[in-house]
C-alpha cells in the first residue's frame, strides 16, 4: 500500500515577532522580577497580586469566609 502525498507545506515568515517587541517583552518581565511585592496589612506575608485590599492569599480567603459565615447566622436570625 502507498501512502499519499503530502503537499508542501509554505515557508514559514522569518520574522513575525520583531526584535524590539521581543527586547520590550523581556524588560518588562524583568521589573516584575525586580520589584518586591507589598506585604500584607493583616500578617506581613506576601500581598497576593490581585488583592486590591492589601491582603495575602490566606487573609484574604479567611476574609470571604467570615463575610459567608456572617451571612449565613444573619439569614438564620431572621
Amino acid at each position: 500500500m502507498r501512502r499519499k502525498r503530502t503537499p508542501e507545506s509554505e515557508p514559514v515568515p522569518e520574522a513575525i515577532v520583531t526584535e524590539a517587541i521581543i527586547e520590550q517583552a523581556r524588560r518588562a518581565i524583568e521589573a516584575d522580577r525586580v520589584r518586591k511585592p507589598a506585604s500584607c496589612t493583616v500578617c506581613g506575608g506576601e500581598c497576593a497580586p490581585n488583592s486590591t485590599e492589601g491582603l495575602c492569599w490566606v487573609c484574604r480567603r479567611l476574609k470571604l469566609s467570615a463575610w459567608r459565615d456572617a451571612d449565613s447566622q444573619m439569614s438564620a436570625q431572621e
